[in-house]
């Protein structure tokens, strides 16, 4: 299940164990602090399994306490207990393995009042890490409440940033919210930091993208993004313009032609794929609305040569920046003429 599919869950009951699978921190931050929330203060009680066996774990919510008639339990490293040694990779446990059948026998008869949560924050969903994450599953198969901690897509991250600017009492501008979820590669946990800063900064007015820029670290890359729209407008004076900027702000460059290669690849595809709407490019490449449009006006901009042309030339550019060379400045200044002419 989802973390929002699990908090709706926790108000009808607490189950007697959960595991939590995934990095994503933001979600069992939530979780965490929901289920804190339901316990007396001093009824949560925290393990390592790197620090002590599960069995000893069991030993402990078997324990009645004579302080709190409902306890949480918070094990972390939850990976910790899987077996180890060379039959890791198989799956497989050994002398060094560990043994899931005290969970086992404990989840056949929990103890009343107590949450036990494992929390399995090391494997992703995807590549080698899925492999590990399965073997995660099959270890803790006893436990049937598992909550999904998957990376949010850049659309969701954008629309639960929005939600929290609206819980916190303001309201970004659409381009100043664009530009904290992009200069913050979508990781919510950051952007929702972020959030908090922004709210006690700018009280009820509208947050801006010069606001956004001077709070957050990451998104002073502000200009960068605006130097990428006009080159995708085939503006050259405010191109040169905002050139200029990046020179005397001591940007890094090579940055900006990241941005822009990863404008004019989405471009190119979408001219390609025979797309004819931001709408279509939204739904194809799963950005949000603002950057749809981005990429729409620079594939309705240049045509299919010039895109192909585009990319040599941000290519040759990227060559040049990494080569010694006099300035900087040069390289670029070359590429936007030839680009915009």
């Amino acid at each position: 299940m989802t973390p929002a599919q699990f908090l709706a869950r926790i108000r009808k009951g607490l189950p007697p164990a959960v595991l939590l699978l995934g990095p994503e921190s933001y979600g069992r931050r939530r979780i965490k602090d929901a289920l804190a929330g339901a316990f007396p203060q001093g009824a949560v009680t925290e393990h390592d399994l790197t620090e002590i066996g599960l069995a000893e774990v069991i030993d402990d919510v078997r324990s009645l306490s004579l302080f709190a008639a409902e306890r949480l339990v918070w094990v972390v490293n939850a990976e910790a207990a899987l077996p180890r040694g060379r039959s890791e990779e198989e799956g497989e446990g050994d002398s060094g393995g560990g043994d899931p059948s005290p969970l086992t026998a404990y989840l056949a008869d929990p103890t009343p009042g107590l949450s036990l949560v494992f929390e399995a924050a090391r494997f992703d969903f995807e590549g080698d890490d899925k492999r590990r994450q399965d073997r995660v599953l099959k270890f803790y198969a006893a436990i049937s409440e598992v909550v999904e901690l998957r990376r949010y897509a850049s659309q969701e991250a954008r629309s639960e940033a929005e939600a929290l600017a609206r819980q916190a009492g303001f309201r970004l501008e659409p381009s100043a919210l664009d530009l904290l979820v992009e200069a913050l590669g979508a990781d919510i946990a950051r952007i929702s930091v972020e959030i908090e800063k922004l709210a006690l900064f700018a009280g009820s007015r509208v947050v801006t993208v010069e606001d956004v820029a001077a709070l957050a670290p990451e998104a002073r890359a502000t200009t960068i993004f605006a130097l990428v729209n006009a080159l995708g407008r085939r503006d050259r004076a405010r191109a040169l313009e905002i050139l200029d900027t990046l020179t005397r702000e001591g940007e890094y460059l090579p940055l900006a032609l990241a941005f822009l290669s990863t404008q004019f690849r989405m471009a190119l595809a979408a001219r390609e794929a025979g797309l004819k709407s931001p709408q279509q490019i939204q739904s194809r490449f799963s950005i949000w609305g603002s950057r749809a449009e981005q990429v729409y006006q620079t594939a309705a901009k240049f045509t299919k040569p010039q895109l192909e042309r585009a990319m040599n030339l941000i290519f040759e550019a990227d060559r040049g920046l990494r080569d010694a060379r006099p300035d900087d400045r040069v390289i670029m200044e070359q590429f936007v003429l030839k680009l915009t002419g």
